[in-house]
Formats: C-alpha cells, structure tokens, sequence
C-alpha cells in the first residue's frame, strides 16, 4: 500500500501532524516506536498550544481529563543581595517575579488558561486522538531506515514488534523528537554551542508548593551556576514535578549519583532544599541528554521535520511542546500545498521553513537573554514599557519575522551594562559561576 505521508514518532508533533492532515482527507500512516502510555518530560503548556488543541478538538478532552490549569508563571533567584540599591528607573531588582497570561490578550489563547499535564496521559490522548480522526497507527514500530532513492515515493524498513515490513509513501513527517531520524540518517544535525544542557527529574508526593494563590503556576528557580535551573511543575494536586538542569560539565562522569548531583544542587535554594526532604519521592530519578541542537534544514525532497526532530532548544520556558504542535500545524498548511501542485520537492515546504526558523530564533534569543541577564530579568518583566512583549514570548506567540524590540533592547541593555564596570547592575551579569559546583 502506498500511503500519502508517513510520521515516525508518536508525540505531540507526530500525533497532531497525524490528526491535522487527516482531518484533511490524507491517508496517513504513523509509527511510533514505544507503547503507549509511557512517561516522558516537558509537563507544561504554553497558550500558544490552546488554537491547536481547539483545532483538532482537543481542548475539551483535555478539561475532561482533569489536567491542572495554568494561569501563570513564576521566577525566582538565587540573589540574596538583591535589594533597594540595585534599581533603575525607579524600579527594583526582585527575587521573585510572576505574570498572569491574560494579561495580554492573544486571540490564538482562547482562554486565560493553558495546562499543566502528565505526559503519559497527554501523549496517549493525542495519539488516540489521532486514530479515531482516521490515522493508521502502529506502536512498538520502531523506523530503522528510510530510502528517499525512488523519485516517487519514500521506502520505509519498519520493525514491528520484532518483524520487519517496509512501508511506502509519498513523503514522510520526522516527529522522531530527539533521536532525530532523519536529520541523523542525512547528517543534518548541529549540536549547540552554548546549551550542552542535561537534566535530572522526578516526581514528588506532598512537596509544598508554599506559594498560596502562585500553587498552580509553573516555577523556576534559577541557581547561582552557569545555564542552572530548577522547574517546579504540579501535576496534581498532590504530585509535583521537579527537575534541575544544567551543564554538561556538573555531571560528566556521575551518572550514577543522580540523587546526590541532585541534592547537592538543591542545597543552594536552602528553602527548596527544605520543602523536597518533607516530600516523598515516587519516581526514581531520570537523566535527559542531547539538550539543545539544530538542523541545516528543516525539510528536503519528500520530507519534513516537525518539533524536536527539527530543533530543540533549552526548554526553560516551556517551549517544547507549543513548538512540537505548532510545527505540526504549519506543517499541515504546506503539506497540502504539496499535495495540491503534485511538488515534494524541498522548494514546497519553504513557506514551512521559513516560520518555524523564525519562530526557533526568537525562542533561542530570548532564552540566551534570560540566561545572560539572570536576575535582571525581573527588571523588564515589571517593565511598563516591556511586560507584555515579555509576556507574548511566555505565551507562545514567537512566530513573526519582524524583529522585536525586546530582544533589540535586551541585546543593547546587556551590551552598555557589560562594557561599563560602574554601572549599577554591571556586578549582576557576573554573579553565575562558571566553575563546577563547589563539593
């Protein structure tokens, strides 16, 4: 049988490329390589993710499943110096910042909410999802090569629960995440300079959250080391979600002292470190690699990557999924255009290629800016003249080509601070230490 598209991976970008092109009318075929449910990362959404949920009639399921809303977000820093003598314009340097995403009204949103979710139970709905809108779905089907040589279709070797079958269509969608079939096979990918991040998770029973009406927002912590940070994620009412992330360098070599990495981190928020020895760990600790890459291109002749097979970025502000669903929804609008002229080559997809590298750069920017001003940060988020540019980025809203000029200004901000050894926040650019974590 030859199919119209076939999608390696069954996530959150595989899943709604599937629903989205047939709700469309494609014949399409999906392959992912585990069984479902299984868990996984990247537990919080952004609204950006709210149109293509309504669009492919999710956004009900979800509200029936009882995932916890998200109204908002949370920073805090390390700085305990932080004080009255470090402000600008009249305006203080905060330790801890929060916003709320109605403040600004983005029609894409729908609702003032998004969603904290269990990714087991978020990623088997979309799957399932994508079935019941026609999709031909295989799990325990791992892809093991793909064979572009015929000018008319695209040859897949399929392992089937341990059998090996080849499949043919017209193109492929790459939704493989981070084994990045495709970019890997073609040797498109190129690792990250500057974020060589991992991270180390789990889940906690009856951690306290402490935050009073802030119980249901996303936090993070940021720690007084290089690109180190800590999600604080509630995805029930009783289970929260933690994970540190940081440079390669802290657990090179230690990938067996994954708690103690863990703790000893934690022991520099000595009140986070306090509120995680009250709760009860009820997963083992996982480690997550490959932080951090992108690709020469993000389509060729036949096929198109979609989410972290295209680009992952550090997900310190929960880029991950809104990137996964949006670029499957991008994808959808060129695909079909495809479809429509009878052209697979690279040149269809451009329209595709050129919003989703818009919409990456933007994220990567903004996250290279985060992590440079540290805890200036607060200062443009209470920032009349920047919030709501701030508050686009953390909703999602990055797919515009335009330059912003947060980023402009942000860019030119660091630039004065850090040339001028008097300025009064210059001392705040260095106070992230660049050694390894002291023992």
């Amino acid at each position: 049988m030859l199919y119209d598209v076939a999608i390696i991976g069954g996530g959150p970008a595989g899943s709604s490329a599937a629903s989205y092109l047939s709700k469309e009318g494609l014949k399409v075929v999906l392959f992912e390589k585990k069984k479902f449910p299984r868990p996984h990362v990247g537990e919080s959404l952004v609204p950006a993710v709210n149109r293509v949920l309504h669009e492919l009639g999710l956004f009900e399921k979800l509200e029936e499943a009882g995932f916890l809303k998200k109204y908002g977000a949370a920073w805090t820093t390390f700085n305990s110096n932080v004080n009255a003598s470090h402000d600008f314009k009249g305006m203080e340097i905060l330790e801890q910042v929060d916003i709320l995403f109605n403040e600004r009204s983005n029609p894409d949103a729908f609702k003032e909410f998004t969603f904290h979710v269990d990714r087991a139970k978020f990623d088997e709905l979309l799957l399932n999802h994508s079935e019941t809108l026609g999709s031909t779905v295989f799990q325990n089907a791992g892809v093991q090569h793909t064979d572009f040589s015929n000018p008319d279709f695209v040859a897949l070797q399929v392992n089937i629960d341990d059998e090996q079958k080849e499949f043919r269509a017209k193109m492929i969608v790459d939704a493989s995440g981070r084994d990045t079939q495709v970019g890997s096979q073609l040797n498109l990918k190129i690792a990250d300079p500057d974020f060589n991040q991992f991270a180390i998770h789990s889940w906690f029973k009856n951690f306290d959250r402490n935050e009073k009406e802030l119980h249901d927002y996303i936090f993070i912590h940021f720690l007084p080391f290089h690109h180190t940070w800590i999600w604080q994620i509630p995805i029930t009412d009783e289970i929260t979600s933690l994970g540190l992330v940081t440079s390669k360098k802290h657990i090179k070599g230690r990938a067996n002292d994954l708690e103690k990495i863990f703790n000893e981190f934690m022991e520099n928020n000595s009140d986070l470190a306090q509120r995680i020895k009250k709760a009860e760990r009820i997963r083992p600790f996982t480690l997550e690699a490959d932080y951090s890459y992108s690709m020469k291109q993000m389509a060729g002749d036949r096929f198109v990557m979609v989410g972290d097979a295209a680009r992952y970025v550090d997900p310190i502000f929960s880029s991950g999924v809104s990137i996964a669903l949006n670029s499957a929804r991008f994808a959808k609008d060129s695909i079909m255009k495809a479809f429509k002229s009878g052209n697979f080559k690279r040149e269809a997809f451009q329209d595709y290629e050129k919003i989703i590298g818009a919409g990456c750069k933007n994220w990567y920017r903004f996250i290279s800016m985060y992590y440079r001003l540290n805890v200036l940060f607060t200062w443009f988020i209470q920032s009349p003249k920047y919030r709501l540019e701030v508050i686009r980025f953390l909703q999602g809203d990055v797919y515009d080509e335009n330059e912003s000029f947060l980023l402009r200004d942000m860019e030119e901000t660091l630039q004065e601070v850090e040339k001028n050894p008097k300025h009064i926040w210059h001392n705040l650019l260095h106070n992230i230490q660049e050694a390894s974590l002291q023992q």
